[in-house]
């Protein structure tokens, strides 16, 4: 057909200045958290909380002392671009444990959100960080 117009859409989806500061600072908020989080499970003091809920767990202080050790590794892990999906995950799997604890060893159905909602902002900064980083390589 002789005269008729081709229409083009763009989209530009390349990360604005705005959307990569709130990535950073939605993405250190919870590096900050889950560092302090991890770094409070190493409190050898008795009448600590951690140390009641882990004796309520079962499986020992070790278990403590581990997942501290990987929620501090997994939070300092997502600073990077490279180790960001890695973090992410070891942090996701913490918050999935946690849930299920709470759900199957504590018999606190009511706590299980705090590690769900916990687990949607780490899986939403790791999509972003992920599409974010993917974007930014477009040509």
């Amino acid at each position: 057909m002789a005269g008729t117009r081709e229409l083009n859409f763009t989209v530009d989806d390349s990360p604005t200045s705005i959307s990569v500061v709130l990535a950073w600072a939605a993405r250190l908020a919870v590096i900050a958290a889950f560092v302090f989080i991890g770094a409070s499970k190493f409190s050898n003091n008795p009448h600590s909380e951690w140390v009641r809920v882990f004796e309520r767990i079962g499986w020992g202080q070790w278990f403590r002392y581990f997942t501290g050790a990987v929620q501090v590794t997994g939070a300092l892990l997502m600073l990077t671009p490279w180790t960001l999906t890695i973090g992410a995950l070891l942090l996701g799997c913490t918050m999935i444990g946690a849930a299920i604890t709470d759900v199957v060893v504590m018999h606190a159905p009511g706590y299980v959100l705090l590690p769900l909602a916990l687990l949607g902002v780490i899986a939403s900064i790791g999509f972003a960080g992920t599409y974010g980083s993917i974007a930014a390589r477009r040509p």
